[in-house]
């Protein structure tokens, strides 16, 4: 009978269904605040990390990206797709993948599904940064674009801002249907709407998420008046928008990494010397944020690895004295470390 595997050949694995199960545990509205607070905190240590725009294969269809980041003592990467057609196809847009690994051995110490938990990190950055960025007491979002991110949005603005109300509206009534259905009961008022312009009366906080990989405009300039906050965080790559460009003039624009938010984000539209702060230096007191009443706020968000690390950091010490995860075999771990050949050839008998 072969050697059974060392505890070292062992790595943590959160699959889809212990990830749900996790969430449900803890409570999810718990869980987004926990991310945010997570978040935050590298957030203020972001000179720390390795930062390099994701590594994306894009085709006609889609993309598919790495995004590594390390801050000297782990490392993390996530895998992830975006491939609007999918849904009409009855698959998920977006599926994503991440491993953490140790920096001083190389060995990883988790892997675990990142589709759910992409959508729970990108609801606490999007709720962390209108923390700092929206209006004060702002109680009604808009959410336009009701696919599967929307629900996790109007729980992260209602967990980490505050907010009470949600006006929904998506081209495809079915979504904000949906969308309807998966909130109630969760202590938000509720509103769908017959169009965009409907959904921001009385809103001081916009979000946008659609994922038509096109120059779109989803929220003309007339739409927007003073005083507000845009989350715009639909599916980003070169050649895809959601903004009209006079918005972004009007507006003082919050974003992640630059390099990647150029290549990506709204501001594609705009030359590069157009000014942007990076959201970083607004936590860390080193550039202003919201600075007066009137003023439009913009966040131009596409996503950054040192988010999905800071997801992973949280899930790898939230998943300890639990059972939420599965241990795999992973690593090959023979007694002298000089004979792998040798670990095979006694995996025979």
């Amino acid at each position: 009978m072969p050697p059974l595997p060392s505890e070292l050949a062992y790595v943590p694995f959160v699959s889809v269904e212990h990830m749900m199960g996790l969430v449900h545990h803890i409570g999810i509205e718990t869980v987004l605040r926990d991310l945010a607070d997570e978040i935050e905190a590298d957030f203020k240590r972001w000179e720390l990390f390795d930062k390099t725009p994701r590594v994306a294969s894009h085709s006609d269809v889609g993309v598919i990206e790495l995004m590594p980041t390390s801050d000297g003592e782990m490392y993390g990467f996530k895998y992830v797709n975006g491939h609007p057609k999918n849904t009409k196809e009855g698959l998920q847009t977006v599926t994503a993948f991440g491993l953490l690994a140790d920096v001083d051995t190389g060995y990883p110490k988790l892997l675990t599904e990142m589709t759910v938990l992409t959508a729970l990190r990108t609801a606490a950055t999007s709720a962390m940064v209108a923390k700092h960025l929206a209006p004060k007491g702002s109680n009604t979002m808009a959410m336009i674009g009701n696919g599967a991110q929307s629900e996790f949005q109007c729980l992260a603005f209602k967990a980490i801002c505050g907010i009470d109300t949600v006006r929904l509206y998506d081209i495809d009534p079915a979504a904000t249907a949906k969308a309807a259905r998966n909130l109630a009961g969760k202590g938000l008022t509720v509103v769908p709407c017959a169009s965009g312009e409907e959904s921001m009366e009385g809103a001081q906080i916009i979000t946008t998420c659609t994922a038509d990989k096109q120059y779109a405009t989803i929220l003309t300039d007339n739409m927007i008046g003073e005083g507000v906050h845009i989350n715009a965080i639909g599916g980003d790559c070169p050649g895809k928008t959601e903004l009209h460009k006079d918005i972004l003039l009007r507006s003082d624009i919050f974003v992640e990494y630059p390099e990647q938010t150029w290549v990506e984000g709204e501001i594609q539209q705009l030359d590069h010397g157009h000014p942007i702060t990076e959201m970083w230096q607004v936590i860390t007191g080193q550039a202003k944020g919201r600075t007066s009443d009137k003023q439009i706020t913009l966040f131009d968000s596409v996503g950054f690895a040192i988010e999905d690390f800071s997801a992973l950091r949280y899930i790898s010490k939230a998943i300890e004295g639990t059972a939420y995860f599965t241990r795999l075999d992973m690593l090959a771990d023979p007694d002298d470390p000089r004979d792998l050949f040798g670990m095979l050839e006694r995996s025979k008998d």
